[in-house]
């Protein structure tokens, strides 16, 4: 298999449009993907891994497509579903199974020989952790709001009268289901003192100071390629109900900004990642967060096709430049 028809291989679910706008990038340039929902195994997807003093090699099949391990040239590491198990397992049956498939087609996902990863997923899983990417941010000189995280009530009231204006958050996204078990969704919401009750000792809780912006800015970063969008229409609000309210407009990314967040991503070795900031009234921005694997394709057709063009660049020449 000659170099031009090495294949990207895609990991991510079936109903995932931002990666889909990057196939379709790859697809006009005649680049091979192969598009892998972990969560399709065993039942659409089949692989054998041998380990021995070459190194790995093997294959991988899905309902219609097939790779050499060891020919993958590059891997968008994307949204995927969970592992899961066979229908029909139960209990601990299950349980096994779906630990099995984690370790075991998830490790091999994470290994492929000469594969440049964006990202790899354990580069994501250890920035998805929201206190160690404050931290990093601010060694990094990035400012971050004064933030909180705690199960103690008595801490969270301090905090929340100390600052006056303080934001719960939660630190993960986690699926959640209603009585009628439909999908809830848990926003960034404002929070007083008194609201702050013994329900906060059953977990851990993120607080912050309230940041008084005047916009918000959406930061993506693809290998050294930098675009900052300036979304204006929903200042101090969680933007993410707004999306069709706001206005987006791509801007000069500030050299100390630049720098800030490339030391962020060296730290946590990412070669993508999708920063929130909220720029107050003297322009100084203040980051939130950062998704090693976020959205971007929601920023109008213009912006999202340069960075869907960034990310086909890096992933058809395997993090050379092109």
């Amino acid at each position: 298999m000659t170099g031009r028809k090495l294949p990207v291989l895609i990991v991510t679910r079936l109903d995932d449009v931002t990666a889909d706008v990057v196939i379709e990038h790859l697809n006009r340039r005649r680049v091979p993907v192969i598009r892998l929902d972990p969560g399709d195994f065993p039942e659409t997807v089949a692989f054998s891994a041998r380990m021995d003093d070459a190194g790995l090699s093997g294959s991988l099949r899905t309902a219609s497509r097939g790779a050499v391990l060891d020919r993958v040239r590059s891997v968008y590491w994307r949204r995927p579903r969970p592992y899961t198990a066979s229908a029909g397992l139960e209990g601990q049956a299950r349980t096994w199974c779906v630990g099995q498939a984690r370790y075991g087609l998830g490790g091999v996902l994470a290994s492929l020989p000469g594969a440049h990863y964006v990202n790899h997923p354990w580069r994501n899983r250890d920035a998805e952790y929201k206190p160690a990417q404050l931290a990093t941010a601010a060694r990094c000189g990035l400012a971050i709001p004064p933030s909180l995280v705690t199960n103690e009530p008595s801490e969270a009231r301090r905090f929340a009268r100390e600052y006056g204006r303080v934001i719960y958050k939660p630190l993960r996204h986690t699926d959640v289901t209603g009585p009628d078990h439909r999908p809830l969704t848990v926003w960034v919401e404002d929070v007083q003192p008194d609201e702050l009750h013994s329900g906060v000792a059953h977990t851990a809780h993120l607080f912050q100071q309230r940041i008084t912006s005047v916009a918000d800015l959406r930061l993506t970063v693809v290998g050294e390629q930098t675009f900052t969008v300036r979304i204006d229409g929903a200042p101090g609000k969680d933007w993410r109900r707004h999306y069709d309210d706001l206005t987006y407009t791509l801007i000069d990314t500030p050299p100390d900004l630049a720098k800030g967040v490339r030391d962020y991503l060296n730290a946590f070795g990412l070669v993508f990642g999708a920063f929130d900031f909220g720029l107050d009234a003297d322009n100084r921005p203040w980051m939130y967060e950062c998704n090693p694997n976020g959205q971007w394709a929601f920023c109008g057709e213009t912006i999202t096709d340069q960075i869907a063009t960034a990310l086909a660049d890096r992933l058809q020449h395997a993090g050379e430049a092109p």
